[in-house]
């Protein structure tokens, strides 16, 4: 079953940064990672699954929640299968689970989040931010 594994959560303190990261569990010679768009989503404690950036197969654009827009930098590099999501001035509301997920277009990301519909997904990776 091709999945994704996440990497870099932690603790941080507000208004600091962090840099998770999302790797394909296949061999380079087997991944898909650069047929699929790829983002993140995540899950606060008690609360529902948020999406928070997406991008397209290529870099070519990407689409991201209000909550984390001018704050979080989403970016891929194909060569290496990799995922990035850059976290800068977090907030206590930014701690939660961030997982990531390859879906067939960020048009639909939304969607995906609310239904899990993603070709691939991590198990997650802890973020914590205190004050």
């Amino acid at each position: 079953q091709w999945r994704m594994v996440e990497s870099g959560g932690g603790m941080v303190q507000a208004g600091g940064s962090l840099r998770i990261s999302c790797t394909d569990s296949e061999s380079s010679s087997g991944s898909q990672f650069d047929d699929y768009a790829m983002g993140w989503f995540r899950q606060p404690p008690g609360r529902l699954r948020e999406g928070v950036a997406c991008i397209k197969w290529n870099g070519d654009g990407a689409n991201y929640a209000t909550s984390v827009k001018g704050r979080f930098t989403i970016s891929r590099d194909n060569a290496k299968n990799t995922l990035y999501l850059q976290m800068n001035n977090v907030k206590s509301e930014d701690t939660a689970t961030y997982t990531c997920a390859a879906a067939t277009s960020c048009n639909d990301w939304w969607q995906f989040v609310e239904n899990l519909g993603f070709n691939a997904r991590g198990q997650g990776t802890q973020v914590t931010v205190f004050l």
